[in-house]
């Protein structure tokens, strides 16, 4: 209730609007009543307590007062009660999948073949097997893709896709496989959407073998078997983590990848010098593998200490034969700023996503993460509303984003997804984009163009690092490392350059102070 509605809700509002003032039989109060010289809130209790059909009369009900109740919440249950929220609620032309339970056995195949999907093209492909699951699924896929606003040519490939999965099913009434469904990547069927189709349904073995796993795999496959199992040990153990002791947490893809990549030529070189298992491993052959200095020898180091640290704790080797031995730590990258005219030219781009994105990010050094996550409900008034900030945008920022949500407007107008960005592929759904595709559409990193952005508003601010901590969301460590580049004689030059860039920039500290 707010003082705009004369601190009344929604349905005491309508209550007024509907009926004429006058004195309540059951309170005594001179307000609005209804036909049957009732009050709201006394015709409320009246309706709670049965009504008539409940054989009590309106001062009964009322006798011992009213039953407090919330705001903006009765106005709903009269509305079900008389049979008007489910029309509400329910879109036209809704419809309701049948009731689908899977088959929970499997038909063994007496020896694996390869489908000719191509002649099945040509000739036709069997129909569903199970008309009961292929109905529930059709609905299901309907519902689906009115929820994400798909087109209908889309629908109709999907649901193509989905007679194909279904026809060809070995166990008639079991879960879609996965790795049956993306084989139809061959003849032109949209996987990705039938995917989620069957996962929504609850309808989906995902037998996939992860990206992770196929990598792994791949990059140890030319070392010695006894190397290989060790390694093995150690992949499983930086995945799932270990509740026995020495206990640990799961490592995230990204660190296993990075570890094991940092590791691999020495583990290669061992594996050429005869070396068949990491037990066999002294210090002098690590000596021996270790780059003299910089950050090879620091990445090689990290990798290496990891892999021993972890097999010898799990007592899958005896010795860490890098323990004692020093390394080095990763040498810190000086940020610099851009070229004015790679950063010009992006900002005046004929995509319009890429205009936007390098808009926002040379004038308000957004992130790359709060980019892909900027919804529609995140701009208005002409400000961003962002993590509990308000960024008022520069005009430059506004007229491109303008152009960006015209052309996402003319493009996919039926779309559903709630982000600012959105591509080809997640237009289809409410995910949001991926950072390659903000890179490829900036033509830079949303790093390098956030760091020129944070150099010149510490140049324009004499080195106030409290300023730039405030403005971009920055540590005192990480506006130390932005503070030790401001003699560098580049960024001399370039602040110095009366360019495009240098007004642009000049224009943007009044828009995010």
């Amino acid at each position: 209730m707010t003082r705009t509605h004369q601190w009344l809700c929604e349905a005491c509002r309508h209550w007024r609007k509907k009926h004429p003032r006058g004195k309540c039989t059951a309170c005594s109060a001179d307000t609005a009543i209804n036909d049957d010289q009732a009050c709201r809130l006394c015709w409320s209790q009246f309706i709670t307590s049965g009504g008539r059909k409940g054989g009590i009369d309106l001062l009964k009900a009322n006798r011992f007062g009213q039953q407090l109740s919330l705001a903006n919440l009765r106005h709903a249950s009269v509305g079900q009660h008389r049979g008007t929220r489910r029309k509400r609620e329910e879109p036209p032309n809704a419809v309701h999948a049948p009731a689908f339970t899977p088959v929970t056995h499997r038909q063994l195949t007496l020896f694996p073949a390869a489908r000719d999907l191509a002649n099945g093209l040509a000739h036709g492909f069997p129909p569903p097997a199970e008309p009961r699951m292929a109905a529930f699924l059709d609905q299901l896929l309907t519902e689906h893709a009115r929820k994400h606003g798909w087109s209908l040519t889309h629908t109709k490939r999907t649901r193509r896709g989905l007679a194909i999965a279904l026809g060809l099913q070995d166990t008639p009434g079991a879960p879609l496989r996965a790795t049956d469904i993306l084989g139809l990547q061959g003849i032109g069927i949209t996987t990705l959407r039938l995917l989620e189709v069957c996962a929504a349904a609850g309808l989906l073995e995902d037998d996939r073998e992860p990206a992770v796993d196929k990598w792994f795999k791949t990059a140890t496959a030319e070392l010695p078997e006894q190397m290989r199992n060790e390694l093995d040990s150690w992949y499983t153990i930086m995945l799932n983590g270990s509740s026995t002791p020495p206990r640990s947490k799961p490592r995230s893809e990204t660190t296993t990848r990075l570890y094991l990549r940092w590791s691999l030529p020495a583990l290669h070189s061992w594996a050429a010098s005869g070396q068949t298992s990491l037990r066999e491993i002294t210090p002098e052959h690590v000596k021996d593998v270790l780059p003299p200095s910089g950050n090879p020898r620091a990445a090689m180091g990290q990798g290496l200490r990891c892999l021993f640290r972890v097999l010898k704790g799990h007592r899958v080797i005896f010795f860490n034969p890098i323990g004692p031995m020093r390394t080095g730590t990763h040498e810190t990258r000086h940020p610099m700023p851009l070229a004015s005219a790679q950063l010009r030219d992006a900002i005046n781009s004929t995509n319009p996503a890429g205009a936007a994105l390098t808009a926002i990010v040379a004038f308000h050094g957004l992130r790359s993460g709060q980019l892909r996550k900027l919804q529609l409900t995140d701009i208005h008034d002409g400000r961003l509303h962002l993590d509990q900030r308000t960024i008022p945008l520069a005009q430059p920022v506004r007229d491109r984003l303008s152009v960006w949500l015209a052309y996402r407007e003319r493009h996919w107008p039926s779309t559903r997804n709630p982000h600012v960005f959105i591509s080809r592929r997640t237009a289809l759904d409410s995910a949001p984009v991926g950072v390659q595709w903000i890179t490829t559409s900036m033509g830079m990193t949303v790093q390098q163009a956030r760091e020129d952005r944070i150099l010149y508003e510490l140049h324009a601010s004499g080195g106030d690092l409290r300023r730039i901590c405030d403005m971009f969301g920055l540590s005192i460590a990480g506006a130390n490392r932005y503070s030790t580049v401001l003699a560098h004689p580049g960024l001399q030059t370039v602040n110095a350059t009366p360019s495009g860039h240098h007004h642009q920039h000049k224009a943007s500290t009044g828009a995010t102070s």
